[in-house]
């Protein structure tokens, strides 16, 4: 049966509301947030926010698309239909993921007016920016829509057709895990603290971190001599940079020292 050019969900044999493929969708909800991950850390560690900013600017798109037009034109909801091809679909309904979608749609305005076109940095921008992951993260790793939640508090019907059947499902006691379980979580924690102490306390990371620092204090003498007043000046780190502790990222991105 030809279906619609601009709606929102499929309609399939079976199932008399629209649906949508729950694998695609956290398949692409994953590959979202890969590309915000690694466009975030970016700027984070280095000070370039220009890969953010790209990224912006698509996410926006793919879901204008998602929302206004048909989720069959979305690009990573593409990329993810064919990476999840062999897999059984499995067929939630369309009406809370609108809803969902539509936030990260307007997550995805702001992100645009304050980063592609203010070029504002700062912690709004860490707020929105961890929304968004947080979403993201949430739904491809576990399942869970949050925005989801919001559509099934507030329906004024009944919600079915939910990820992983949330909306029939009653776990059986001890379905989350068992006592002993938390004892292994707990041992392998004091494991990790006691790792990261003798990482720390390990003489080859203090004499690399020395022999750094006695190269970058040499490179800063000796660039102390060589520096014009122009380039100095070009080298002075911004308010915003300091404010958001970015000196340092700030000052490699631009090629100062």
């Amino acid at each position: 049966m030809t279906q619609p050019l601009f709606q929102f969900g499929e309609h399939v044999a079976g199932y008399d509301i629209p649906v949508v493929n729950e694998r695609a969708v956290r398949a692409g909800a994953g590959i979202l947030f890969f590309f915000a991950m690694v466009t975030f850390m970016h700027a984070m560690l280095l000070g370039n926010f220009a890969p953010t900013r790209v990224f912006v600017v698509a996410f926006l798109i793919d879901f204008v698309l998602r929302v206004f037009v048909n989720p069959k034109f979305s690009p990573s909801l593409i990329v993810a239909q064919w990476v999840v091809r062999h897999q059984e679909p499995e067929y939630v309904a369309a009406a809370p993921k609108r809803v969902a979608w539509s936030i990260g749609l307007g997550l995805a305005l702001l992100m645009f007016y304050l980063i592609v076109m203010q070029g504002v940095i700062g912690p709004i921008n860490m707020l929105v920016c961890g929304t968004c992951l947080l979403l993201m993260f949430f739904e491809s790793a576990f399942g869970i829509c949050l925005g989801c939640k919001l559509y099934d508090k507030f329906s004024p019907n009944p919600v079915t057709l939910c990820p992983g059947n949330v909306c029939g499902y009653t776990p059986p006691k001890g379905a989350g895990g068992q006592w002993w379980q938390m004892g292994v979580l707990l041992v392998f924690a004091v494991l990790v603290v006691l790792a990261a102490r003798w990482v720390g306390q390990n003489p080859l990371a203090h004499g690399m971190a020395e022999q750094g620092g006695h190269a970058d204090h040499a490179m800063e003498h000796g660039m102390h001599h060589a520096i014009d007043p122009a380039e100095q000046e070009r080298c002075r780190v911004p308010e915003f940079a300091k404010k958001i502790g970015h000196e340092q990222q700030w000052k490699l991105h631009n090629g100062c020292q």
